[in-house]
Formats: structure tokens, sequence, C-alpha cells
């Protein structure tokens, strides 16, 4: 039963990576997040394809800033690229410790420590710099805790799905076989809906994009969705804190909440009651 629900899984998610490959191509979406729409559907396969269509695909020409200005698409947007980053080195994480014999909280450290690193490094202050700060030195300072927080989240729902899975699917630890990537994909999508909250809360407080537009007359210039009628491509990742801006709820509280839900879901993951 399990052989034949992973079997569809896999190739429905290649039906939907080619369709998103091909089709993003001609969407006015940032290069970035472009990508990322790509990586996570290659994570969860048909529900990555129908969040891209949802979510981002331009209904018409030139209804893409209007179409994604919604709070959600905005969250969606952001939550992704989130995913999208965050997840290559999850994986590469889950790959090494396979390959070493790394287990249990050794190995969710590492997913956590290469996840974040990938994330945080490259998909936020290198790919987004020119938002960000404007160099990648700033970009670091000004997506740190933004990407901490949202981390935070995805591992605290990747955990324990991963780690429960794993318990009832055969060989789901070893890399060379199908099941270890199903119940990763598992994994993903749970952490992407945990995370989508905590998201939602960064992209409210400007403490992270969600989506963009760039149209091919402004190649080079992305402008967050609704902006672009006001003023040029500006920054909004750290608008908060740079202004004064007073959080609702404060950072520190939206921190704390974060270590706790991973608390939560490392505790899930490794306690015997969950088994």
């Amino acid at each position: 039963m399990l052989d034949g629900v992973m079997l569809l899984w896999f190739l429905l998610a290649a039906m939907s990576l080619l369709f998103v490959a091909i089709d993003i191509r001609t969407t006015p979406e940032s290069p970035v997040m472009k990508w990322g729409f790509v990586l996570l559907t290659a994570y969860t396969g048909v529900i990555g394809a129908f969040l891209y269509v949802l979510g981002c695909r331009e209904p018409l020409p030139g209804m893409h800033e209007q179409y994604t200005a919604a709070q959600w698409r905005q969250t969606l947007g952001s939550t992704m690229h989130c995913v999208a980053g965050d997840g290559v080195g999850i994986l590469a994480g889950a790959v090494i410790s396979s390959i070493l014999g790394i287990t249990g909280i050794a190995e969710m450290i590492l997913e956590y420590v290469l996840g974040f690193a990938f994330g945080w490094s490259i998909f936020q202050a290198l790919f987004m710099r020119d938002m960000a700060g404007g160099t990648y030195l700033a970009a670091l300072k000004s997506t740190f805790m933004a990407e901490l927080l949202s981390m935070n989240l995805l591992m605290a729902g990747m955990m324990p799905t991963m780690m429960i899975l794993r318990r009832h699917v055969e060989a789901a630890d070893n890399p060379l076989t199908p099941n270890f990537w199903f119940v990763m994909s598992m994994a993903l999508l749970v952490g992407f809906i945990i995370a989508y909250p905590m998201n939602w809360w960064l992209v409210a407080n400007h403490l992270k994009h969600g989506m963009m537009t760039v149209r091919p007359a402004t190649a080079g210039e992305a402008s967050m969705s609704g902006m672009a009628a006001v003023g040029p491509s500006m920054s909004h990742m750290s608008m908060s804190m740079e202004t004064g801006h007073a959080l609702r709820p404060p950072i520190a509280v939206m921190a704390l909440l974060s270590f706790l839900a991973l608390a939560a879901g490392l505790a899930i993951a490794v306690l015997p009651w969950a088994r």
C-alpha cells in the first residue's frame, strides 16, 4: 500500500516539477523566488505546484502586482523562500548524517545548523542583499533574526514528522531509497505549515519580504507587490528596526515562542511516549 502511495507521489511530483519549471519562466517574479518555487515543488510535489498556481502565477497579463498583494500570498512567498533555502541545507544534513551514521539529536542539530546556514547566508543575505541593506554584511545583519524565527518553526514541524515516520517506514533513513525522500518531503511539508504563522507576523511587521514583481522594463529591480505605484524598489526587511516602529508582539516574545515551539518539536521527536 505504502509503495503504491510513494510511487504515485513521485510520479505526480515529477510532472508538477516539470510544469512549474517551464511555466514560471513567464511569471513576472524575481529570479530567486522562481528558483524557490521550483525547489518547493521538488520537495512537496503537486502541493508545491498548487501553491505556485494559487499564490504566484499571474492570472492575467499585468495583474501580478495586484494578485500577489494579498497578505496571505505575501506570507506564502515568505514561507516558500524560507523552506526552499533551508531545505537544501536540511536535506544535505540528513544525507551526511546517514553516511556518517549520525542519528537522533545529533542528526537534528546538524540539519538545523546546515539548514540555517544555507538559508541565512545564501537564500536570504546573498540572493536578497540589494533589498536587505545593499551589502552582504548588512544583509546578514538585517536578515538574521527573521531567518532564526522562521527556521525554528520549520524545524519544530520537521523534526517530529521525520522521526515518527522513520519509525514506521522501512529504510527511511537511507538516502539511496525512495522511502528516505518521501519521508523528508512529508517533513518539509509539515514544516512549511508550522512556519507559515510566524512568516505572517514577519511579513506584517516588514521583517521579511513576500512575493515580488519584476517586469522586463525594470529588469534588475524588484519591488514589493503593491509598492510599485508609490515609489522605487525599497527594502522592507529591516524597516521596522531602522525607524523604531514598535513590533506587536515584541520580537523578544516571538523569539521565545519560536524556541518553545522548537523545544516541543524536539521533545515529540525523541521522547519514548511519542513512539
